[in-house]
């Protein structure tokens, strides 16, 4: 669901909501600044990040912070999994949550209306804050981890290298709605035929990626990329509750030759595995998506070793160096 803020109270809309077909259909995002223009300069110490551990658009945000280094630099948040009418909310005392520590509200709604008291949009994760003009910079995830990327320098990680943008970007665009906004496509579909066709798309998807990497450590390439870190987020939530909850369950992730690899080779790249909360992933879908899972009850496997041997080194190229952490 997606919660909206509309005449001074929240209202719940359908988050599976679905065009006149059946198909699942994702509005778009509001906030689209940028920092590293005049009105919002990449400074260390200015900017925040809220984000969900389960939300896979989210991830993506905290990998880029955490393998460029920059947790000294942009501070973050994190929200409660479980998410009512009222929407994301902060619950400090909850394993791996935290309070608002920026400007104390008990729900994400709340810094939405701060940043702009006539908001009624959508509220999601992630979302990058500046604290000199507190206001909201952007929530759009993509565009988060393009400029975390390119106007913070961190440890000198580069995940989108100028030489290779157009190239990540058209990676990124190709996995997007057979694959990110596919496993979504199928979940909340309102047909069988729209369904069919999310599986199908998915699935030819993941096949054509599964061969790609039969002889390329990464999606291009040589080197780690955003690319990457958009197609891993997907695929290390997907045996766990896109195959089960989502009824994506033509295979497992863990069941293909070169996919189940890379997901080890890239959950082991240092700075990755601390940003993987599987618990939050699992109850944020499972007790959130009522009209999909009415009972709430929690999967409880599969048992998967994200940390088991691989043999993608032996492919050209190797991941970013150790992380040194900077201010």
């Amino acid at each position: 669901m997606v919660n909206m803020y509309v005449d001074g109270e929240w209202r719940t809309d359908a988050y599976e909501s679905t065009d006149e077909d059946g198909e699942f259909d994702r509005q778009s995002t509001t906030f689209r600044d940028r920092v590293g223009t005049d009105a919002f300069p990449a400074e260390s110490d200015r900017y925040h990040l809220y984000i969900s551990r389960a939300c896979p658009w989210a991830h993506g945000a905290a990998m880029v912070r955490s393998l460029m280094g920059l947790e000294d630099a942009i501070s973050m948040d994190i929200v409660d999994p479980y998410r009512d009418e009222r929407g994301w909310q902060f619950t400090p005392e909850k394993d791996d949550c935290t309070p608002d520590t920026v400007t104390g509200a008990a729900y994400l709604g709340e810094v939405y209306v701060a940043a702009d008291p006539d908001y009624t949009g959508r509220v999601t994760v992630p979302v990058l804050w500046d604290t000199e003009t507190d206001t909201i910079v952007n929530n759009e995830s993509i565009e988060i981890m393009r400029q975390l990327s390119t106007a913070f320098e961190g440890n000198g990680v580069d995940l989108y290298p100028e030489g290779l943008r157009a190239e990540i970007d058209e990676v990124v665009d190709a996995i997007y709605d057979p694959i990110n906004n596919g496993v979504y496509r199928a979940g909340f579909a309102g047909t069988q035929k729209a369904y069919e066709q999310a599986v199908a798309d998915l699935f030819d998807a993941l096949d054509h990626w599964d061969e790609v990497l039969a002889d390329q450590r990464y999606l291009v390439g040589e080197r780690l990329t955003l690319a990457d870190l958009r197609m891993f987020a997907t695929l290390v939530r997907f045996d766990h509750v896109y195959h089960t909850h989502f009824k994506c369950n033509r295979q497992l992730i863990s069941q293909y030759d070169n996919l189940w690899p890379y997901v080890r080779d890239v959950y082991q790249t240092p700075g990755i595995a601390e940003t993987v909360n599987m618990a939050h992933i699992k109850e944020h879908y499972y007790t959130t998506h009522t009209d999909i899972n009415p009972t709430g009850f929690v999967a409880v496997g599969p048992d998967l070793d994200f940390g088991a041997d691989h043999d993608r080194a032996d492919l050209p190229g190797e991941p970013p160096a150790p992380l040194v952490r900077t201010a």
